[in-house]
Order: structure tokens, then sequence, then C-alpha cells
């Protein structure tokens, strides 16, 4: 499922796709993504992605209202940082 998310006048791209559980979310923004704690920073860190981590989420409402839980070094460089909104960090990536 995909969906158009506008924030403060910008656009991202939210994708939630289905495992066998529950859902993986993510969130893309031009520079970076916010992603729930399915995401595997490791991952990100190695390929260099700036990558946001919020946890406990269900939808991209929560994702948006959640505080992050941990960035890449690609993201921190962006000024994004642990204990921002979900929203705040996406605003940092675009």
């Amino acid at each position: 499922m995909a969906e158009k998310i506008i924030l403060d006048g910008n656009q991202f791209d939210g994708y939630a796709i289905p495992s066998g559980n529950t859902f993986i979310l993510v969130i893309k923004a031009k520079n970076g993504f916010l992603g729930c704690g399915y995401i595997s920073l490791d991952t990100a860190e190695r390929v260099g992605d700036a990558v946001a981590i919020v946890s406990g989420v269900k939808n991209f409402d929560d994702m948006l209202n959640a505080r992050v839980k941990s960035v890449s070094s690609a993201a921190a460089k962006l000024c994004v940082v642990p204990g921002m909104s979900g929203k705040e960090a996406l605003l940092k990536m675009k």
C-alpha cells in the first residue's frame, strides 16, 4: 500500500508492506526515510542511507507523532537526532 503524505507543503511517500504478522512501514523523503523498528539501522549504516527509526507504530500517523529512537550517521549529518518527532525528522530529510 502506498500513500502520499503532505507535511508543511512537502510531499512524502508512505509505504506499508504486509509481512506475516504486521506491516513494515516506511515514509520516504528526498534525502532519506523514516522507518519502523523492523528496519535494520546496521544495513542503513553499511550502505550510507539517511534513516531515522521509530518503534511501537502501527500506521503513518503513529510514525509522524512517535519520537525517533535511533538515526544513521547520514541522518545525523542532516541534523536528525533521537528524541525529535518523526515529522520533524522527515522535514530535516526533505
